[in-house]
């Protein structure tokens, strides 16, 4: 790691595409990487949380998905893994606009220097690299930390006493990994569905179970632009009321491409509805929502129904990356949520941008997430 200042005016935490886009913004302001604003990442290397995507996933149908500003990425090789592609492409774009990020650091916790509640006063960093502490203090916080070190696991009774292999999407590889077994998939996102579709490949899983605690959230609407600014304006609703953003899967459901319906078709992508309790080698399926009507992808099992699985694969989601912040007491008490003033600055610390949170916790809105906060960012510097 290479020697951090004492002070410096501005912080950026997170070297993802949010992280980088706010640190390009401000150099484009004519801020100087290591002088004015500091790039603090956990990794070991460039790439953000697209370096430790599974290998099957590809940039071959999602060009463009991943460029930043300034620097568009050259059209990928739709055979090489995005993990690879992403994290090359993020270490030029730092060496081009010579950003001089520091990794791998991880930032402990964020504190005032004044008595609480003063958002006057500066903030201290505690950071820990190679098993040393070190305190960097800054007038400004760019937090661009995302979500995929925060997977979210719900709680369902037996958990813990299940015997085979749990696993979230972090955690996956590769479908072979499955090879021979019965997979309990639990989740009704994008995520779920396409893992879906690859254990049912030759080679992989015998066999896969569908849990959902809701009808699989088939769509008619195109995903189009029109489509993506409102999803985003009713994530954006929730965080300036201050709630907590509801789940993607919830605002962006699941498109009837020819692929997934098909599946519907062979009994893949139907969900048996969500368990109720897991034993040593298997689940437990309870009583369903009654206001649920069956139809070709919801066909749940009736309560007290057992099946036996090898693996649970957990597809349930992420939680904001947020609990080095905890100090500053951004959450509201009621809701639980971040209540903003707009899709970077927080309404109770103006010392605070979020950077790809709410309705920029997107491949889509990081950024413009970025753009702002850099925007932001250097109105309060100049103040």
């Amino acid at each position: 790691m290479s020697a951090l200042p004492a002070t410096v005016p501005a912080v950026i935490i997170g070297a993802g595409q949010a992280g980088l886009a706010a640190a390009h913004e401000l150099v484009r302001r004519g801020f100087t990487p290591g002088t004015d604003v500091l790039v603090l990442d956990g990794n070991d290397g460039p790439g953000g949380a697209w370096r430790h995507r599974w290998d099957s996933l590809t940039l071959g149908r999602a060009h463009g998905i991943a460029d930043l500003p300034g620097l568009p990425m050259e059209r990928p090789d739709p055979t090489v893994p995005a993990s690879h592609l992403v994290s090359d492409y993020y270490g030029r774009y730092e060496e081009a606009f010579g950003l001089q990020v520091v990794r791998p650091v991880q930032v402990v916790s964020v504190r005032g220097t004044g008595e609480d509640g003063d958002t006057g006063s500066d903030l201290d960093l505690t950071l820990l690299s190679g098993g040393t502490c070190t305190t960097v203090r800054t007038r400004l916080l760019l937090n661009a930390t995302g979500t995929w070190t925060h997977p979210y696991v719900p709680y369902v009774p037996g958990i813990a006493e299940f015997t085979g292999r749990q696993l979230h999407t972090v955690d996956y590889v590769r479908r072979e990994d499955f090879a021979g077994q019965r997979v309990l998939v639990i989740g009704g996102g994008l995520s779920a569905v396409q893992f879906l579709l690859e254990l049912n490949q030759p080679g992989a899983a015998a066999d896969t179970v569908w849990a959902t605690r809701r009808p699989p959230n088939f769509t008619s609407q195109e995903f189009d632009q029109r489509w993506g600014y409102g999803v985003e304006e009713r994530v954006r609703a929730a965080t300036l009321s201050g709630r907590r953003p509801d789940s993607v899967v919830r605002n962006t459901g699941i498109p009837p491409w020819p692929e997934y319906l098909a599946a519907v078709e062979a009994g893949v992508l139907v969900s048996r509805g969500m368990v109720a309790r897991f034993t040593d080698h298997g689940a437990v399926w309870g009583e369903q929502s009654s206001r649920a009507r069956q139809n070709a992808s919801w066909s749940p099992f009736p309560a007290g129904h057992t099946e036996d699985v090898d693996t649970i694969f957990w597809n349930t989601g992420f939680r904001p990356a947020l609990t080095h912040l905890a100090p500053l007491h951004l959450h509201e008490q009621n809701s639980g949520g971040i209540r903003m003033v707009d899709e970077v600055r927080v309404a109770k610390d103006p010392r605070i941008l979020l950077v790809g949170y709410g309705s920029t916790a997107s491949t889509v809105g990081a950024n413009r997430a970025g753009r702002l906060a850099g925007r932001a960012a250097a109105e309060i510097l100049a103040g």
